[in-house]
């Protein structure tokens, strides 16, 4: 059977049984809890030592100057540092969700350090309200606390990461709460905290920031003196004026249990036992009181803290520590006195095994079909166990039976194994995180690794992130980090080396960020070195930029390719350095010259011309200067007499200028000298004619203008000095003189002189202004017949169009004559006679 041994430790409560295993023997020295304030971390956190400033106390040997004194929760020392803050006396201390420590004194100022004793800045204020009333009590939770003032009012920060302090509304009391309480955010209908006070009457005052409620007054007879919450806020475990323990739900409606105590004086300390008793302490006394039956005592000579755990609680006292918890139901199956329980069987029968006694097949025999429940028992029950060989048993236990159960999950045992290994590394004396299995699965394996890096337990964190196959790269970030900033006296190549050689076992990982760090810790050189082991452009180049390595940034950004990045570098090198440093580092790269040269020709164009004469392209800066003028003839002032003609016209001189200076530009400085000629006779235009109607045109609309307006001297002036060939000439004057329906002049000036392009343009001139009898005057001088026929036809003169078609001799184009008029029957057979006699001659 079973070891009797390891249940005659057990304590029966009721039904069920509670064992309170030793876990460590404090390691620390001269520590008296009763001389200290103490914050215990849940999760086997750390511990936080402080003599109590509200008592008196002797000294011995010890200084006068208060130490802050941080251990693991074995007793091992971590770190200290002397207490000197301010404010007045230490109201409250308490370990938030993160392991920081948050200490609380009377002005309402809030202190934070980390494991190593490190003061964290900033501090947090409570408020002004806090600093003039004075903080008497706290309450803490996760990531957040409650303070009371002497005026009994309530401050609240919700969480420390946006500390942000709100009053809660007015408890309308005189005098001080006998206790106090909170129910979490997470568990309350608002989502905001809950606080529970405990006041003189018969019933318990609920706070929030909106309103106050009393709660409890149909099933309390008289105030409550100790008041804790569950840890899932469901039950309210109190302790009464006349000695009695309640258990009730949070809302305060219903009693769920009862029991007389054995004193009358409310207990120093009250705490949740998981979720099946409620531990009571006195000056010597814990008191552990279940649901149903006779409370089980343990008996103290020296004080102790409790600290609530989900599955138990922790028992600091100044020489050890120790874990309250029920027994699981599967270390219970094994070891009660007289179990034989398929699980108990197992374990007897490898016992039997080991001593090579047929027992072992006997005990198998008896398990029969419940092997695989008895197998996950004994996983179950390893991992519960804190003593390691005890743990090992009971897995050999598993494993023995495991060989004869051919449908068990086979990578159980495996799985439980890990996890072991895993919760005995950590329980180590020199770590000292206590966790049980149900608090390691409910913290997580990435938290517990975080925590260890804190902790600086850096080679035991990747061994275990290696060995359970998670990412390496946090370790090693933060231990790179660390070694940065411990070792101010190794030489930068040597930290290097270092470096890299553990960097290089994680891939993918990030070298800017530690070069980052490097920067930040005052050694710029180790960071540039860093940075060159980064593959990611996007990532070493911000760094580059930040450590003042400007030149390898742009390297770096053009190499890549990535526009951005480049864009990114140009930027943060033009506000830093001189124009013409600027000018000459973009100059050899391609590429960032090429984008700085399409954002600055969009945005900045004057600083686009400096770097344009810096480099000798003084095209690129006459184009600049020709777009500019083109920019201010956009601007509606520029125009009838406006100043603003005036320096356009100085800037295209000073195009033309630029551009003669090179040899490959002729054309562009003849144009440049044309179009300031131009400008000026069309701004001498709209001054005359007082129309703003000239500048910008084209030479030829010009010309146009001028001779719809009347002034022939204006256009002829033009023509001679752009040099206007005859047939341009002749071609706008027709069309001119056609809009303005001045056929007189268009008549007279077709007489001057036989004109280069013909009368065409004249004839169509009439015909598009539906002068039919002016086209007249000018069809029978053209000179092809062709020509006179189209031109017949199209003002429908079917018989001019048919004799001078007849003269043509064209088939064809009797063909399209004929389509022409094909609603004239009489001027349809017209031309089928001519085609007909065409054909007939040839």
């Amino acid at each position: 059977m079973a070891n009797v041994s390891v249940a005659a430790e057990w304590q029966l409560l009721y039904n069920r049984y509670y064992r309170k295993p030793e876990l460590y023997r404090m390691g620390w020295l001269h520590v008296d809890l009763s001389r200290n304030r103490v914050a215990c971390a849940p999760f086997g956190g750390p511990i936080a030592v402080i003599r109590d400033d509200s008592k008196i106390v002797q000294l011995h040997s010890e200084s006068a100057l208060r130490k802050l004194r941080i251990f693991n929760s074995a007793g091992v020392l971590l770190s200290e540092t002397v207490w000197k803050n301010p404010g007045g006396r230490l109201v409250a201390m308490s370990w938030t969700d993160d392991q920081t420590l948050a200490c609380v004194v009377q002005d309402g100022t809030v202190y934070r350090y980390n494991v190593y004793a490190k003061l964290l800045e900033p501090n947090i204020s409570m408020g002004k309200e806090c600093f003039e009333q004075n903080v008497v009590d706290c309450v803490f939770w996760g990531n957040g606390l409650v303070c009371i003032t002497e005026s009994n009012q309530l401050f609240c920060i919700s969480d420390f990461k946006n500390p942000k302090s709100s009053q809660l509304a007015d408890t309308g009391i005189e005098e001080p709460p006998h206790c106090m309480a909170v129910i979490e955010p997470q568990y309350t209908m608002s989502g905001n905290v809950e606080v529970l006070l405990g006041v003189g009457e018969a019933y318990v005052l609920a706070v929030e920031e909106d309103g106050v409620q009393q709660l409890g007054f149909e099933v309390l007879r008289g105030p409550l003196q100790k008041m804790a919450v569950s840890c899932d806020g469901q039950w309210l475990a109190s302790f009464t004026h006349d000695g009695r323990l309640l258990v009730l739900t949070s809302d305060m409606r219903q009693v769920i249990m009862e029991q007389e105590c054995e004193s009358a004086l409310p207990p120093e300390q009250l705490s949740w036992c998981g979720m099946d008793s409620v531990l009571l302490y006195w000056d010597d006394m814990l008191l552990m009181m279940g649901p149903i039956g006779d409370p089980v005592r343990y008996f103290y000579d020296e004080p102790i803290v409790l600290i609530p755990e989900c599955d138990g609680v922790r028992i600091l006292s100044n020489s050890s520590m120790e874990f309250l918890q029920r027994v699981p139901d599967s270390t219970e199956s094994i070891f009660k006195i007289g179990s034989t329980s398929p699980a108990a069987l197992l374990y007897d029968a490898l016992d039997h095994f080991d001593r090579r006694s047929a027992k072992a097949d006997e005990n198998l025999r008896l398990i029969g079909l419940s092997l695989p429940e008895a197998v996950e028992a004994c996983i179950d029950a390893a991992g519960h166990e804190f003593d390691i060989l005890r743990q090992r048993t009971l897995l050999r236990a598993a494993s023995y039976g495991q060989a004869f159960c051919s449908n068990f999950q086979r990578d159980r045992i495996q799985e439980m194994s890990k996890i072991l290994r895993v919760l005995n590394a950590v329980r180590n004396h020199e770590i000292g995180i206590p966790l049980s299995i149900q608090q390691y699965k409910l913290l997580t394996p990435s938290v517990l690794i975080s925590r260890l890096i804190n902790a600086h337990q850096h080679l035991l964190a990747l061994r275990i992130s290696e060995y359970l196959g998670m990412n390496q790269e946090v370790v090693i970030m933060h231990w790179t980090c660390s070694k940065i900033t411990a070792s101010l006296a190794i030489p930068d190549a040597v930290l290097l080396e270092i470096l890299l050689d553990k960097l290089k076992l994680c891939k993918g990982i990030s070298y800017a960020a530690v070069a980052a760090h490097a920067d930040k810790s005052g050694r710029r050189k180790l960071a540039a070195m860093l940075v060159e082991h980064e593959p990611r452009s996007s990532k070493q180049v911000p760094l580059l930029l930040s450590i003042g390595e400007e030149d390898i940034a742009l390297i770096k950004a053009t190499e890549c390719g990535d526009t951005d990045l480049v864009y990114l570098v140009l930027f943060h090198i033009w506000q830093k350095r001189q124009p013409l440093e600027f000018f000459g580092m973009i100059q050899a790269r391609t590429l960032a010259r090429d984008l700085f040269i399409v954002y600055a020709r969009c945005y900045k164009q004057e600083f686009l011309k400096d770097y344009f004469l810096s480099t000798g392209q003084l095209q690129e800066v006459a184009f600049l200067l020709w777009k500019e003028s083109w920019d201010l003839g956009q601007n509606p002032m520029a125009s009838k007499g406006s100043p603003l003609l005036g320096p356009r016209i100085k800037l295209i001189e000073k195009v033309q200028n630029l551009f003669s200076e090179t040899k490959e530009h002729t054309f562009e400085s003849k144009a440049a000298e044309e179009h300031s000629k131009l400008l000026r006779m069309q701004h001498e235009l709209e001054v005359s004619t007082k129309q703003a109607i000239f500048v910008d045109s084209s030479i030829s609309d010009t010309i146009r203008t001028c001779i719809v307006l009347g002034n022939h001297r204006a256009a002829m002036k033009v023509k001679t000095e752009f040099k206007v060939s005859e047939k341009r000439w002749y071609w706008l004057k027709v069309f001119a003189l056609s809009t303005i329906r001045d056929w007189d002049a268009l008549e007279k000036f077709s007489r001057e002189k036989r004109p280069p392009i013909g009368f065409r343009p004249f004839v169509e001139a009439c015909i598009e202004a539906d002068e039919k009898g002016e086209a007249l005057k000018y069809i029978p001088k053209l000179t092809d017949p062709r020509e006179r026929a189209e031109s017949y036809a199209r003002i429908g003169m079917a018989k001019e169009a048919a004799d001078a078609a007849s003269q043509a001799k064209d088939g064809e184009l009797l063909g399209r004559l004929k389509s022409t008029f094909s609603q004239n029957a009489a001027a349809s057979s017209i031309f089928d006679t001519l085609r007909s006699s065409f054909q007939g001659v040839s």
